[in-house]
């Protein structure tokens, strides 16, 4: 099948500069934001001591879809990720329209709500108090637009320095408590769930680790700027994944051996919490540090991502072509980026977006079921070619059960807001498409 959209030969287009080890960095940058800094203490209230089993099955969870991303990647290395690949299977614009957009609103809570834990954050550690929380907010974000426009090289360094701070972080943290290892029963749970068995209570608590692991998806989306995307991609996926699981379930074991995980489900900072016992006279201050750098590389991948997204749904034919245009000496998507800087204003200066950050969860789950079932349809086709790396059919069919289940179960578990917000996105998605439609390329036939 040819490209819906080819680009002339006049046009400037994405280099081509990303290799396995930045790949890698970059989606496990996106892994190891924030999220784990809080989340641990949320899952060790759920599976008690037995939080690092939690983390085991959600690797598994997440590595059946890591895998439908990094074999779709081999076969179509597209900046439109998910929506090309849907596209391609189930030739359905406005499906493949949804499922974009739910990715760029993905993105775009994503930085407005990191933007304003930056301001809080550095606000804190260099007593900028005096200053509204929302012109910090707005500052961060002005510089973080100015790296993702300079160039995709400058971005990836940024990310490659970042995510090495994140990294180190999450080592000392298990290096400080590495000591307590071995000194409880690591197979503890709440006493008042322990008549539904330790299988059906880490399953549970799986769900939210689950969560810790999003951001593999990232990746694939600048496939146009990686060398050699077909042998890249899977490699940093895999990679990435791994890495993620080796520090999770380290940090997990390390976490419930210094602070009994009682204490661990209510501190306000739980790391924080395990560094003052483990290692009481380590500064405070580097901790915050690490978590701003943490802060930051994730707003940085989210932004890129976006970027990308709305850059490869153009070359597509699903969003007006002028959003595709590349910058002739910076060789980055300008046009999309602006209009992803326009966006972000109004969120960052809202007061809390957590519900809409909650919503575009469950659409990721939609997103992930789609990814697997696309690749499901795609392997089947006759005709259709390979990529460099295959995965059997099983798999792809296992990752669609999984999110299927983790997303009732968060449906079920959460608040009717989060899930009428996805509703109103998903409905606000297919509006536009609407309007929008007399204006694209026809796909239909792709």
């Amino acid at each position: 099948m040819a490209d819906v959209r080819p680009q002339p030969q006049s046009e400037p287009s994405l280099v081509r500069s990303i290799g396995p080890f930045q790949l890698t960095l970059y989606a496990l940058g996106s892994m190891i934001g924030s999220g784990i800094y809080g989340l641990i203490g949320k899952a060790a209230g759920e599976a008690g001591s037995a939080v690092w089993l939690a983390f085991l099955v959600a690797l598994f969870a997440a590595l059946l879809t890591a895998l439908s991303y990094a074999s779709l990647g081999s076969r179509y290395p597209r900046a439109g990720g998910a929506a090309y690949a849907t596209q391609r299977a189930f030739g359905v614009p406005l499906f493949s329209f949804v499922i974009g957009i739910a990715l760029i609103c993905s993105g775009l809570t994503s930085v407005a709500t990191q933007s304003k834990i930056f301001a809080a954050n550095i606000s804190q550690l260099l007593g900028l108090e005096a200053l509204p929380p929302w012109a910090l907010a707005f500052g961060f974000l002005l510089v973080l637009t100015g790296i993702v426009f300079r160039g995709i090289r400058e971005s990836m360094w940024v990310n490659v320095l970042s995510t090495l701070i994140e990294a180190t972080g999450l080592l000392i943290v298990i290096a400080a408590g590495m000591s307590y290892w071995g000194s409880i029963d690591y197979f503890e749970v709440p006493p008042e769930r322990a008549a539904d068995g330790l299988g059906l209570i880490v399953l549970q608590a799986s769900v939210l680790t689950f969560f810790a692991f999003i951001g593999f998806e990232d990746a694939i989306n600048v496939a146009e700027e990686c060398k050699d995307p077909s042998r890249t991609i899977p490699i940093g996926l895999a990679f990435a994944t791994g890495i993620a699981a080796v520090l999770y379930i380290a940090i997990s074991i390390t976490a419930v051996s210094v602070v009994p995980w009682r204490e661990l489900s209510v501190a306000p900072s739980p790391l924080t919490e395990v560094m003052r016992r483990a290692a009481p006279g380590f500064p405070a201050w580097v901790m915050t540090a690490i978590a701003l750098f943490s802060v930051a590389n994730t707003a940085l991948v989210n932004y890129i991502t976006a970027s990308r997204l709305i850059y490869g749904m153009a070359q597509q034919g699903l969003l007006p072509h002028r959003l595709g245009i590349v910058h002739e000496v910076r060789a980055t998507p300008h046009v999309a980026i602006s209009v992803l800087f326009l966006a972000l204003i109004p969120l960052v200066m809202i007061g809390s977006i957590s519900d809409l950050a909650a919503a575009t969860v469950l659409l990721l789950l939609l997103v992930f079921m789609a990814v697997n079932a696309a690749l499901v349809v795609l392997k089947r086709r006759q005709g259709e070619p390979a990529g460099a790396f295959e995965v059997p059919t099983i798999m792809p069919l296992t990752g669609f059960a999984v999110c299927a289940v983790l997303f009732l179960t968060r449906l079920a578990s959460s608040d009717w807001v989060a899930p009428a917000l996805a509703g109103v996105m998903i409905a606000a998605a297919i509006l536009l498409y609407a309007i929008l439609k007399p204006t694209l390329t026809d796909i239909s036939q792709m």
